[in-house]
């Protein structure tokens, strides 16, 4: 069973830059031998991240991600079974929120910033699928 999980986050520390680089190659090292993809999507403040695959794979991951230091305000906002999935061809695709087009953010949200907290999943996922459209995300293998 695959299952499509949506999350959003703090950033804990100002390194944002070291950090989004950390998560990205763990990602990259350890999704691929667990079948999980996705696409994490980040502003200077914030995360927001999609991962796909099995369930149990996802939800391992997903309690590790609660556990891990440079997260705060980790809040779920999306969780589904899913027939497909939308991110296959990333083990972690990435997104730099703050030098995508403000136009692209106020389509889903009232003011050109990337606030998780304060949106729907399935709007999120919407704006993920629009950067994917546009070529916004980076980082296919």
């Amino acid at each position: 069973m695959l299952v499509r999980l949506l999350y959003a986050s703090r950033v804990v520390d100002e390194k944002m830059c070291d950090i989004v680089q950390s998560i990205v190659s763990q990602s990259r090292q350890h999704n691929p031998q667990h079948g999980i993809t996705g696409v994490l999507c980040h502003s200077d403040q914030v995360f927001m991240q999609v991962l796909e695959g099995g369930r149990e794979a996802v939800n391992t991951l997903y309690s590790h991600i609660l556990r891990d230091a440079r997260h705060t305000d980790v809040i779920l906002l999306d969780y589904e079974e899913i027939l497909e999935r939308r991110y296959a061809g990333w083990t972690m695709g990435q997104a730099n929120m703050s030098k995508i087009n403000p136009s692209i953010l106020l389509k889903y949200s009232p003011l050109p910033v990337l606030d998780p907290h304060r949106m729907s999943g399935k709007i999120l996922l919407a704006l993920i699928d629009e950067l994917m459209a546009t070529a916004s995300i980076v980082g296919r293998t």
